[in-house]
């Protein structure tokens, strides 16, 4: 007993560093630089989930942890499709979903972009070619970009990102 409550209270020593953390911090100050070039201060972005199995959801919730804090670097989530820069769709676009999707992307002010995350999102996942799939992102909606995983982390997710980011600031040749 008295080796339990002394490992309870005595200090804990880590060396180990994570090393996901500091590639996080460094692809986030690329982010927000890039999204102070673009977007003046903030990128808002709304979340679509057209039919898929949630996986890429909990990675992206995972952003707005205090672990990652993605608003930090001036990227948030919203409500509304009327508040969004970018639309950002998971899941593979269902049959039932497709007036939904749809809907919001119409309901987005413009210039806007779409996003495709994960693989059902990008045509790749294990749902295409089922009977109430429609496929991927792009057979419904232009797809600006594509970040593929199954699901992406969220240190992929934040490097997709930048990387849209710097392509809409090259110049089209």
């Amino acid at each position: 007993m008295h080796k339990i409550i002394r490992n309870i209270f005595s200090r804990k020593l880590s060396s180990v560093k994570d090393p996901t953390t500091e590639d996080f911090e460094i692809t986030g100050l690329q982010l927000k630089e890039h999204v102070c070039r673009v977007f003046g201060r903030s990128l808002a972005i709304r979340e679509l989930d057209s039919g898929s199995d949630n996986s890429a959801e909990i990675e992206l919730n995972n952003l707005s942890t205090p672990h990652y804090d993605i608003e930090r670097f001036g990227v948030s989530f919203v409500a509304s499709p009327r508040h969004a820069d970018v639309l950002l769709i998971t899941g593979a676009v269902t049959r039932n979903m497709q007036e939904a999707v749809m809907k919001t992307y119409a309901a987005m002010p413009r210039p806007c972009w779409v996003i495709a995350v994960g693989d059902d999102a990008c045509g790749e996942g294990l749902l295409n070619g089922s009977y109430g799939v429609l496929g991927g992102a792009d057979k419904v909606l232009p797809v600006d970009f594509k970040i593929p995983g199954n699901p992406p982390a969220p240190l992929e997710i934040m490097q997709g990102l930048a990387s849209f980011m710097e392509s809409i600031r090259q110049p089209k040749a």
